[in-house]
């Protein structure tokens, strides 16, 4: 009998919400940035312990930004899978609405209201 037991390499954040933000005030339409690599259902998971808590909380802000930037028709999200859990979450750079110019800091001012 074999075993099916999936083991999973050892995760580490990639990516800050802080670094997500810089790199989406600066990106241009089409510029792609990897935001997590693994399993981001399982990952934000307490029980699934496969982040340190701080990284977990730093990972639940960066992926509810990301999610943010997708509904303000900022980034596409899309993800490329790898292997069984194991996926690359992906942003990509839409082209800034036309009008009215709004900033992006004015958005975040925004939304921290």
């Amino acid at each position: 009998m074999t075993s099916s037991i999936l083991h999973l390499p050892p995760l580490r954040l990639r990516l800050t919400e802080a670094e997500f933000c810089g790199w989406l005030g600066q990106a241009a339409p089409g510029d792609i940035i990897e935001y997590h690599r693994g399993f981001l259902a399982l990952d934000r998971m307490p029980a699934a312990q496969r982040l340190a808590e701080r990284d977990r909380t730093e990972l639940l802000k960066l992926a509810r930004r990301a999610l943010w930037a997708a509904e303000h028709d900022l980034v596409h999200l899309v993800q490329s899978r790898h292997g069984p859990d194991d996926y690359s979450y992906l942003a990509i750079a839409r082209h800034r609405p036309k009008t009215p110019p709004v900033s992006l800091s004015a958005l975040l001012n925004e939304e921290a209201a």
